[in-house]
């Protein structure tokens, strides 16, 4: 019986094998384990660099770039909060403090039970509606540190 490892090893070879020969197929590449795992586990970073014939370091340096990429599992939920200019403007930078405060973490990190991960974006597209965040997928408006409270009891409750 193949390892969890071997089988994860497996499903990328046959993701890459889906992108041989195109042009640039690192980012789709990783895109479609994020999906399909959730996370890019590091076992896999030397499986994509022999089999796409990259360096591990510019592999690893893709993931790491990129801030929708991560390294580890995230929490049942996921809240983003929009830290771009017209939020802050509206009260951002408190909304952020509460969440880190109520969660004890700070932002790019998941609570020890992994209930909830806490990060930011800069820009949701919901500058009218400020502070904005995105929970679990849906973006959300108006947000306070009431509103934050009464989300994180809900989504936390339903997931």
């Amino acid at each position: 019986m193949d390892s969890p490892d071997a089988s994860v090893k497996d499903r990328v070879r046959a993701l890459v094998a889906a992108h041989r020969g195109d042009r640039g197929a690192l980012l789709p590449i990783l895109h479609r384990i994020q999906a399909e795992f959730g996370w890019i586990d590091q076992q896999v970073v030397p499986v994509l660099a022999a089999e796409l014939n990259l360096s591990r370091a510019d592999v690893h340096g893709v993931i790491t770039f990129y801030t929708d990429f991560r390294s580890e599992p995230a929490g049942r939920t996921t809240v983003k909060l929009c830290r771009a200019e017209a939020c802050q403007s509206v009260g951002a930078e408190k909304v952020v403090a509460h969440a880190e405060q109520v969660l004890g973490i700070k932002v790019g990190q998941t609570t020890p039970d992994g209930s909830v991960t806490l990060e930011q974006v800069f820009c949701l597209g919901n500058c009218a509606l400020g502070p904005a965040a995105q929970v679990n997928g849906r973006v959300v408006g108006r947000l306070d540190p009431r509103r934050l409270d009464a989300l994180l009891v809900t989504e936390t409750v339903n997931s």
